[in-house]
């Protein structure tokens, strides 16, 4: 496939310039001015659009095994590469808990079976994700596990914590301290007295966020906090952040989920069930501090939480309503709407970048060689609409808003699996134009 005529916009090279880019046995070959097709090769036309390296998602919830009626890893990448995401990776609070090799092995190869986007599966830190053994790391990775995560559940015994640090592998974080989240359904203020419903503080997440920055950096173990969500949470990394010596740069890294960066608590009394979430919508100079923090690096990767329910499931009271909600397919519109003064390239390393480094795992870069996944974006408004998501969840409190970036074509291992909203079908081809 030859890209032509698009900003081609790729950090870890520090380019940014209109260029052609040739893609050729999975592999970017070759990047240029005023390249022609050769041998017949398809041509995607990327006028007044930019070309990054491809996208990656390092928090999302593909529900399988267990819960196929919220989302299978079909429909959950299939959802990736709508939204503009060539990589995911999927989150173990599955059912059963990706705490054995075999259940690692199992979403890897269905990710492949799809055909879509690359998966990569995240282990359980701890068996059953109970927060009381910790699993066998080592087994987890040789069977593909690219990190470790109870995500959806903290753990809470400090020594099950320290062990697991031991092992020195990437941790991925839930911080919510489990004894005061117990009963709430949001965050604590004005509108959970008004609504009658439990809240809890934003102190829930700070105190997690400091345990576990001390137990990694006396462990030397790489940590990247999830979905950070308060201002002292924020101040907290960033402090520790400053005094890490020589342990990289991502020994401590976080993200930013979008919903976080737009919604706030008062926004619950509208949108109801749509805006229940772990952890929950906080208040207005919560959301600043996140915005700023993505703007000055303290946050390192915009990761969605992609956590897809049924209708049934997100219907109904605030109380009894599940936490979550699907994100793969507005993520790269609500993060321009949330930071529209965000440079580009700080765009592209927060989504591309920093998410393959950390993971450490192929792509981030379109220099020649490089793996060939490539997300094409514009800046063009467009409505949310959940009736047209392939993902299983219809529900986000993005619903109905009007967002101002769009991923346009998404490209995977060289293969366009998604052109102008419509994935294709694992060899399908649905290429701009064709020159032979």
């Amino acid at each position: 496939m030859l890209i032509r005529n698009g900003r081609v916009v790729d950090p870890a090279q520090r380019l940014d310039a209109r260029l052609d880019v040739r893609l050729r046995g999975g592999v970017v070959a070759h990047l240029g001015e005023h390249l022609e097709p050769e041998n017949g090769e398809p041509v995607l036309d990327a006028s007044n659009a930019y070309v990054a390296p491809g996208f990656i998602d390092m928090h999302v919830h593909l529900r399988e095994p267990g819960d196929l009626e919220k989302e299978t890893i079909a429909t959950g990448t299939a959802a990736a590469a709508a939204g503009g995401f060539t990589a995911v990776a999927a989150m173990p609070n599955t059912n059963p808990a990706l705490d054995t090799p075999d259940a690692v092995r199992f979403v890897a190869e269905q990710g492949a079976k799809a055909g879509l986007t690359r998966v990569y599966p995240i282990g359980a830190i701890t068996m059953g994700r109970k927060g009381v053994h910790v699993a066998d790391f080592g087994a987890l990775a040789g069977a593909g596990a690219v990190a470790f995560s109870d995500d959806g559940n903290t753990v809470m015994d400090n020594a099950v914590m320290l062990q697991a640090a031991q092992y020195r592998r990437l941790l991925i974080v839930h911080c919510e301290d489990e004894t005061l989240k117990r009963g709430t359904v949001m965050t604590l203020g004005p509108t959970s007295r008004k609504l009658g419903v439990g809240g809890v503080p934003g102190v829930s997440e700070d105190v997690i966020v400091a345990r576990d920055a001390l137990i990694a950096a006396q462990a030397g173990c790489p940590l990247h906090v999830a979905h950070i969500s308060t201002k002292n949470a924020v101040e907290i990394v960033r402090w520790a952040k400053s005094v890490q010596r020589g342990e990289g740069r991502f020994a401590l890294s976080c993200e930013a989920a979008p919903h976080h960066l737009v919604f706030t608590e008062s926004d619950v009394e509208q949108l109801g069930a749509r805006a229940k979430v772990n952890p929950p919508l906080r208040f207005e100079d919560d959301v600043r501090a996140l915005r700023d923090a993505v703007r000055d690096g303290t946050i390192d990767v915009l990761a969605t939480d992609h956590a897809p329910h049924t209708q049934a499931e997100k219907s109904g009271d605030l109380r009894d309503a599940c936490v979550g909600f699907t994100g793969l397919e507005v993520a790269v519109g609500a993060y321009a709407y949330a930071l529209p003064d965000l440079p580009v390239a700080r765009f592209v390393e927060l989504l591309s970048v920093n998410p393959a480094k950390l993971l450490n795992v192929p792509g981030g870069t379109l220099a020649p060689g490089s793996p060939a996944d490539v997300t094409i974006f514009a800046d063009r408004a467009w409505s949310v609409d959940p009736a047209q998501f392939y993902s299983k969840g219809k529900s986000t409190p993005f619903a109905g808003m009007t967002l101002p970036r769009r991923a346009i074509a998404t490209i995977a291992a060289g293969r366009l699996v998604m052109y102008e909203g419509r994935v294709a079908a694992p060899r399908g081809s649905i290429y701009v134009s064709s020159h032979n």
